[in-house]
C-alpha cells in the first residue's frame, strides 16, 4: 500500500480521479450552472447556496480531508480486490469509521458481484449513493416555526470544541429570523466562558442571564428560564460547563440542569445540543455515545470542519447515532455555521478537489 500521507498532498481525490477514468462526470456543467440558478430564486436558497460554495471551497483548500485523504488511490482500468482494499483503508483512515465504513465497502461489494458497478464511474456514482443513504436520516432541520416559546436549546460538550461561540452563532441565526433570544451563562466554572457569552450577547443586542463565578449553574439557568417566560422571549440558548464525557460527577449535574428546565416545562429542554469538534476524529464520536447516554441527545452540530479534520466523522457519528445533525461550522464568522443538509454535504464533498 503507498504512504498515506504523500496522497494529501497531490490536488484532487478519488472521486476526481474516478471521473477522469471513466470519462464524462455524473452531470454536465450545464445541468449543475442551471441549479445554481434555480437556487437562486429566494433568500433563503441563496444562503444555503452561499454556504454550499464556502463548504466546497473548505474542502478543496485542506488536503487533510476525506478526498484528499483518498488522493493516491491509484485507478486502474477494472476494480479489483486491490482497488478495494486500499478504498476501505481510505475510508477508516478518514474517520468515516468502522461501521460506515464496513457498511459502504459491504453495499458496494454487492453491487460488484451483481454486475451492477463495472467501471470507475459505476464506482463513483455507487460510493455517492451509499455515502449519501448514511447522512440522509440524519439531514433534519432545526424548525422552529411552531415550537413552544420559550424554545428552550441546552448545549453540552467538552472544553475547546466552540461551543460558546456556536451559541452566539445561534443567537444570530435566530435574530435574523425574526425571534426573540435570551441568553443563559450556565458554564459559572470559567469566568472566561462567562464574558465570552456576555461579549456576544452585547454584539448582538442579546438579554444574557448569569451569576457569579462558581454560582449553581441549574439556578442561574433556573432563572433565565424564568427570566425568558416573563419577557416571552421565543428562543432561551443555555451555555454549560465544557466537561469530559468520562467526568460522572459533571455529568450528573447536566441530568440536575435538566430536571431544573422541566419544572417550568415537563417538555423541556426542546434540544440538547452537542458540539463536536471534527478534528478531534473517533473520540467526537465516543464524546456523543457518552453525552447521549448521559442526557439524551436531539441534535449534535459538528464544528471545524475547515481545519485538519478528516471529515469522515460526519459519516461515522451519522451511522452510530442516527441522531440528528443540525448545523456544520467550516470558519470562525457567523456565516460559517450552516445548516447540515446530507445532499449538499456529498454534493461538496464529491466536486470539492476537481
Amino acid at each position: 500500500m503507498s504512504d498515506p500521507d504523500s496522497g494529501a498532498a497531490k490536488k484532487g481525490g478519488l472521486f476526481s480521479r474516478l471521473r477522469r477514468k471513466a470519462g464524462a462526470a455524473d452531470a454536465p456543467p450545464q445541468a449543475a450552472a442551471a441549479a445554481d440558478d434555480d437556487a437562486n430564486a429566494s433568500g433563503a436558497v441563496k444562503h444555503r447556496g452561499g454556504f454550499l460554495q464556502k463548504l466546497r471551497a473548505r474542502l478543496s483548500g485542506s488536503e487533510a480531508w476525506l478526498t484528499h485523504d483518498l488522493g493516491d488511490l491509484q485507478i486502474g482500468g477494472k476494480i479489483d480486490e486491490t482497488l478495494m482494499e486500499e478504498l476501505e483503508t481510505r475510508l477508516l483512515m478518514a474517520d468515516v469509521g468502522v461501521e460506515a465504513t464496513r457498511e459502504i465497502m459491504s453495499k458496494l461489494q454487492d453491487r460488484i458481484a451483481a454486475g451492477k458497478v463495472r467501471t470507475g464511474r459505476h464506482l463513483v456514482r455507487a460510493l455517492r449513493e451509499d455515502m449519501g443513504a448514511i447522512l440522509t436520516p440524519c439531514s433534519q432541520p432545526l424548525d422552529l416555526s411552531a415550537s413552544p416559546r420559550p424554545y428552550i436549546l441546552l448545549m453540552v460538550g467538552v472544553n475547546g470544541v466552540g461551543k460558546t461561540t456556536t451559541i452566539g452563532k445561534l443567537a444570530r441565526r435566530f435574530q435574523d429570523q425574526g425571534l426573540s433570544v435570551m441568553l443563559a451563562a450556565g458554564d459559572t466554572f470559567r469566568a472566561a466562558a462567562v464574558e465570552q457569552l456576555q461579549r456576544w450577547g452585547e454584539r448582538n443586542d442579546v438579554p444574557v442571564v448569569s451569576q457569579g463565578k462558581g454560582a449553581d449553574p441549574a439556578s442561574v439557568i433556573f432563572d433565565a428560564v424564568r427570566a425568558a417566560h416573563a419577557r416571552e422571549a421565543d428562543v432561551l440558548i443555555a451555555d454549560t460547563a465544557g466537561r469530559l464525557h468520562t467526568q460522572g460527577h459533571l455529568m450528573e449535574e447536566l441530568r440536575k440542569i435538566k430536571r431544573v428546565i422541566q419544572k417550568h416545562d415537563p417538555d423541556a429542554p426542546h434540544e440538547i445540543m452537542l458540539v463536536v469538534d471534527a478534528t478531534t476524529g473517533q473520540n467526537a464520536l465516543n464524546q456523543a455515545l457518552q453525552f447521549h447516554d448521559a442526557v439524551g441527545l436531539t441534535g449534535i452540530t459538528i464544528t471545524k470542519l475547515d481545519g485538519t479534520a478528516r471529515g469522515g466523522i460526519v459519516f461515522a457519528i451519522a451511522k452510530r447515532l442516527r441522531l440528528p445533525i443540525r448545523f456544520i461550522g467550516v470558519g470562525e464568522k457567523t456565516e460559517d455555521l450552516g445548516v447540515f443538509d446530507a445532499h449538499e454535504f456529498i454534493d461538496a464533498l464529491f466536486t470539492s478537489g476537481q
